[in-house]
């Protein structure tokens, strides 16, 4: 019995309880709704396109942090980037899409698609945080993103809310960092490995497979992404 106890409250402290009012033929009754709590890690990224590095970093974090589960936000314009070197959105959302395959902890999202453009970070954090109020958010960056950090729409109100797990670069110093939030340093391995690169190699007709997820360079080559770019 003790053990069913423990094992129920091990899996209860996931959960919270929301109750609602319903009226029937001028009864009122209380329904209680159990929601699973999720703390899901948020990362942003045009992914154009997205490679081992990505998956990588997302594979770490989510086995050496208090993240449950990844999702990839797929950014259709990013307002630092111009936007005429990105693939099309949903081009990117599919390479994201067969590069998770089956794994659960992983996600890709397109939330940022239908919202304004260009898409800004904190607009996409409300939104989310609305739209899954049963979930906590977090969000993924590199110490790169986190050096211009304050150069974001409302960026005060993200330091604010949401905490930030960063992936550093070389010779970073969190303690140098000018702005202070909810930070978590995570030491993943460094993998020097871009986009541009990929992009790159593939103008030049190089065959680079080892570079990206097998299903996600498979269905690139397929489709000629980048082949003439």
């Amino acid at each position: 019995m003790r053990q069913l106890f423990l094992t129920f409250m091990k899996v209860a402290k996931n959960f919270y309880k929301q109750s609602f009012i319903i009226r029937h033929k001028n009864c009122f009754y209380t329904a209680n709704v159990f929601f699973k709590f999720m703390e899901v890690g948020l990362y942003f990224g045009s992914f154009n396109p997205v490679h081992i590095g990505h998956m990588a970093i997302a594979n770490y974090m989510v086995e050496y942090t208090d993240l449950q589960q990844i999702w990839f936000v797929v950014s259709p314009q990013n307002p630092l980037k111009a936007k005429n070197t990105l693939l099309a959105d949903y081009q990117r959302y599919e390479l994201v899409s067969r590069a998770i395959g089956n794994n659960i902890k992983f996600r890709v999202s397109n939330i940022e698609f239908s919202m304004p453009k260009p898409s800004y970070t904190i607009d996409t954090l409300t939104y989310i945080s609305e739209k899954y109020p049963n979930h906590k958010f977090s969000i993924i960056m590199g110490s790169d993103n986190i050096l211009t950090l304050n150069k974001w729409k409302n960026y005060e109100q993200i330091l604010k809310y949401y905490k930030i797990f960063i992936y550093p670069r070389s010779d970073f110093q969190l303690e140098n960092l000018e702005i202070k939030g909810n930070f978590e340093i995570a030491n993943a391995p460094q993998m020097e490995i871009s986009s541009s690169f990929i992009r790159q190699a593939i103008k030049e007709g190089k065959d680079i497979p080892y570079f990206m997820p097998s299903e996600a360079y498979k269905y690139m080559r397929e489709m000629h992404f980048y082949e003439n770019k």
